[in-house]
């Protein structure tokens, strides 16, 4: 009974994790580790980028509190036109310029929607990188587990024997690739609707600032 209790446990580590890339041939072993870097690659992307959103909304809530809070134009271009450091101080700046003058609120809504259009692209980097993995890490693990069964089919062909403990060593590298091209994937999909999801919000709200400093310019030129 100890016996074969212990030959279940080595036969179980046989195939862990670590044991099965050991095992593999570089191919495979190649595709394990673009995986893992890209795996890796989407958490970092999608850390930096919740937090540099996270900023951007706190900063913009800031501005937005100062903006409504019935200061002087002059007051507010003082503070934030002169030394913009984020996507609606740098819209209110470009609105700012063309605030004098005929058409002002025409000329206004370009200025400032043409510099919120360039501040969300700005915004979007990052987010390619994301859907780029989630697309393609899918097909990376696909690779790697045709590669790996066509290995065990070799076995089969090389020692002319269709025993499983021939077989299972080609099938388990497969299915790793398999199951690493899905945890890159899977996580870098979620990050990708996530992130979008809270840019367009963020992407709404500077469109709104913008149609709002067209209509005080509008008002202001009455």
């Amino acid at each position: 009974m100890e016996s074969s209790v212990v030959d279940i446990a080595q036969a179980v580590e046989g195939f862990s994790f670590y044991a099965l890339f050991m095992r593999a041939d570089w191919v495979v072993k190649i595709v394990m580790g673009i995986l893992a870097f890209m795996s890796v690659w989407s958490w970092a992307v999608a850390i930096d980028k919740a937090f540099q959103l996270r900023g951007l909304h706190a900063k913009a809530r800031h501005f937005e509190r100062e903006f409504w809070s019935g200061r002087s134009l002059d007051a507010l271009a003082d503070q934030f036109g002169k030394t913009p450091k984020d996507p609606f101080t740098r819209v209110f700046a470009a609105g700012l310029r063309e605030w004098e003058g005929e058409n002002a609120g025409s000329r206004v809504s370009k200025a400032a929607g043409a510099e919120a259009g360039r501040e969300m692209t700005n915004c979007e980097g990052g987010l390619g990188i994301l859907a780029t993995i989630a697309s393609a890490a899918p097909f990376v693990g696909l690779f790697g587990t045709v590669w790996g069964i066509m290995n065990s089919f070799r076995a089969i062909a090389a020692s002319q024997d269709t025993n499983l403990a021939v077989v299972a060593p080609g099938i388990a590298e497969a299915l790793f690739a398999t199951a690493l091209g899905l945890l890159a994937a899977i996580p870098a999909v979620i990050f990708f609707n996530a992130l979008s999801a809270n840019l367009a919000k963020y992407g709404a709200k500077l469109d709104g600032f913008v149609d709002e400093l067209s209509a005080l310019a509008d008002r202001d030129a009455l």
